[in-house]
């Protein structure tokens, strides 16, 4: 079975990043979910069964998160030699 890996990197309203990372840390799929600092709030790894499982099931539930402005969903990339 592959596992499709992606980072998403949110922003939050005023004050709300540290709730925002701990509700999302509770979504089914997500690996890690971290308060940080910089032009993002929170990052969140994600480990989904499929690219669909990541964009119909795990990213929609993560946008749903009060508190959240908006997200950016960048896919791991890897490749064979």
């Amino acid at each position: 079975m592959s596992v499709v890996q992606a980072y998403i990197l949110i922003q939050t309203e005023v004050g709300r990043a540290a709730l925002a990372a701990a509700t999302i840390a509770e979504i089914s799929g997500v690996a890690s979910s971290e308060e940080v600092s910089g032009p993002y709030d929170v990052i969140v790894r994600v480990d989904a069964a499929d690219a669909k499982h990541l964009t119909e099931g795990v990213v929609p539930q993560i946008q749903k998160v009060d508190g959240i402005t908006r997200t950016l969903t960048c896919p791991v990339v890897t490749s064979t030699r």
